[in-house]
């Protein structure tokens, strides 16, 4: 699967996030720890500064390559800096029904909203699967689609469920979102396994989601993911492994002082004011890190400097 890495906090150098540490979002693009392949099929990231020229807009850089091939990541990324980030790299399979492209990296950022979105995951069957889920699309987020991935179509599905931006109403459209997609399975008769991995991220906050279906369109699979992955790569089991792991966060203070990092002071909510939201622990010393087990929802929210967090279960049944 992909790999995702979100940040909220104070002002720090872009370059400490993607590039700096060892297990910086560009080098898990070329050796992700928990996860069998590269990541060739591009990358990209999305990042709110008060020193652009546009603070209110995301600056957004995608490009159809590898990460650690790409050599504007070390000209532009070292003279930019962030408060708010979101970063991708992409392993979709590496053959000719994969378009390279642009248009197909992550996050994707439309007009009209503030949220951005990148995903860990996929979703089976989605061209087929439109013909029940167009009818919750809104037009002013259709007309927007560039690309040819499923996280594209499934920003829009999302964004026009969306009857609101509070923490409220981006739940209740995560869980109609996966009941509208179990619900179209069902009616076309393609059952999948689909992972329904994202972070959805606007100025200041992290919308982390671990969701999915199992094999047969269920929206309650189950199973152990560390048995589960001892399965060998390409097998029912082993896949089933990567829909239930769980994803990470982790919150604290004083990040700016160490650069070289991802080892920074974590803390509880009292005193943090820095938060990343990722696919997997960005650090060695795992203590600091707490999961996000599959079928929940965090909301990680800069307010007056400092980090809230809250996780709720998702209702998706139908």
């Amino acid at each position: 699967m992909c790999r995702v890495l979100a940040y909220i906090g104070p002002e720090i150098p872009l370059e400490s996030l993607l590039l700096t540490p060892s297990n910086s979002l560009v080098n898990q693009a070329l050796e992700p720890e928990r996860y069998p392949d590269l990541h060739l099929a591009g990358w990209g990231f999305g990042a709110w500064s008060e020193h652009l020229l546009k603070p209110e807009d995301p600056f957004i850089y995608r490009r159809p390559m590898a990460a650690f091939y790409d050599d504007n990541a070390t000209r532009m990324i070292p003279s930019l800096q962030a408060s708010t980030m979101l970063g991708h790299v992409r392993a979709a399979a590496y053959d000719s029904k994969v378009v390279m492209v642009d248009e197909n990296c992550h996050p994707f950022s439309f007009e009209e909203t503030p949220w951005i979105l990148a995903q860990n995951g996929d979703l089976p069957h989605w061209m087929l699967l439109q013909r029940e889920l167009l009818q919750h699309c809104e037009d002013r987020y259709l007309e927007q689609m560039r690309g040819t991935t499923d996280t594209e179509f499934l920003y829009v599905l999302l964004l026009s469920l969306l009857e609101g931006d509070s923490d409220e109403d981006v739940q209740r459209a995560v869980e109609k979102m996966v009941r509208l997609i179990a619900a179209a399975m069902k009616e076309l008769d393609l059952p999948a396994l689909a992972k329904l991995k994202m972070a959805l991220v606007t100025p200041n906050r992290i919308i982390g989601i671990n969701t999915g279906l199992g094999h047969h369109g269920e929206t309650d699979p189950a199973g152990d993911w560390r048995e589960l992955r001892k399965a060998d790569p390409g097998t029912d089991d082993f896949a089933l492994s990567m829909l239930l792991e769980p994803m990470y966060m982790t919150m604290g203070r004083n990040f700016e002082h160490d650069l070289t990092t991802f080892s920074f002071e974590t803390s509880g909510e009292e005193g943090a004011t820095a938060a990343i939201f990722a696919s997997e622990e960005l650090t060695e010393d795992t203590d600091g890190w707490s999961s996000l087990e599959f079928g929940e929802i965090v909301f990680l929210e800069k307010q007056d400097g400092r980090i809230t967090r809250t996780v709720n279960r998702l209702e998706v049944q139908g």
